[in-house]
């Protein structure tokens, strides 16, 4: 009987395969840095450079052309586009500086918009000269008939001093009421008045029209009369809130105004208020003359109340 043999029985036992098995990389090689070689564009700029000197240098030639273009128009879509805090400084914002008190501007030299009749303490000049003269009545000497003993050397040397000490109070409130002698928060006050001077609708009305209605919202309806100047509308709220972030962002580039993060937020705040009225007022006015009256006015760029703001 011949011997038994151990042999493979089948082909499933076999392991020989004809594919090489994929070779695993350990993990702590992935983990190691990469080194750059050059890639096979770079090699051919190369060869094309040595092989055709002249046809390289036009190539080039068009790139930065085309790389100064680009970077044109880019720099003029950023000045379309505006900064998001100061936009377009027109002769109005720049008068906030002095709550427009001064009629020429010390940078530029360009005349500004004036209010003489706004003093401080919310007082007017026609009010300051009603006081003046309404004093000037009451404190005067009785003269004439009205003293029981009239001497005309003495009431002439009373009217003299009397002159004299008016003229005295007049200079003196004068300076009292001067806004060049007053504070910042002074020139706030005096700067929401002509805001609403000259953007509420009590004036606007009388030379601008206001957005056309639509054929579906029908003939308007009338509306009572003012019982007062107009403090609540969107121009009149954009313009205020235009002064403080003039006003907080000059601070802000002064001395040491990097630190001050506090102010930094509020002015952000201030700035995301004034672009979430200006997002509504362009919806409500669809371009008609009061946004166009304010964007001329305030110098409103596209940076303002597009896109997002961050400073």
């Amino acid at each position: 009987m011949p011997p038994r043999i151990a042999a493979p029985q089948g082909l499933r036992t076999l392991t020989l395969c004809l594919r090489p098995a994929p070779i695993t990389t350990p993990a702590a090689t992935l983990l190691l840095p990469r080194t750059q070689t050059a890639n096979i564009s770079m090699r051919e700029k190369k060869r094309r450079m040595k092989q055709d000197p002249w046809g390289w240098a036009q190539a080039q030639a068009r790139k930065n052309a085309h790389l100064e273009k680009r970077a044109k128009i880019e720099e003029q879509r950023q000045a379309e586009l505006g900064d998001p805090v100061h936009g377009i400084t027109t002769p109005f914002v720049e008068s906030f500086d002095t709550a427009g008190q001064e009629p020429v501007s010390s940078t530029t030299g360009q005349p500004l918009p004036t209010s003489p009749h706004i003093k401080n303490y919310l007082l007017s000049q026609e009010e300051v000269e009603k006081a003046i003269e309404y004093s000037q009545k009451v404190t005067a000497p009785l003269v004439g008939q009205e003293n029981a003993v009239s001497d005309p050397t003495m009431e002439k040397e009373a009217l003299e001093e009397h002159q004299k000490k008016h003229e005295k109070a007049m200079i003196a409130l004068q300076r009292i009421t001067d806004l060049k002698n007053g504070s910042a928060k002074d020139r706030k006050h005096a700067n929401i008045r002509r805001c609403i001077e000259t953007f509420g609708r009590h004036v606007t009305d009388k030379f601008l029209q206001p957005a056309p209605r639509g054929p579906a919202q029908g003939e308007p309806k009338p509306k009572p009369p003012r019982a007062g100047p107009d403090t609540g509308s969107s121009e009149v709220q954009i313009a205020i809130l235009t002064a403080k972030i003039r006003a907080l962002a000059k601070a802000l580039e002064g001395y040491k105004g990097y630190k001050d993060k506090n102010n930094k937020r509020s002015l952000r705040k201030l700035l995301h208020k004034r672009q979430r009225l200006l997002r509504y007022m362009e919806r409500k006015e669809r371009g008609s003359e009061r946004w166009q009256y304010m964007v001329k006015m305030l110098g409103i760029t596209p940076a303002c109340y597009k896109g997002q703001i961050s400073i």
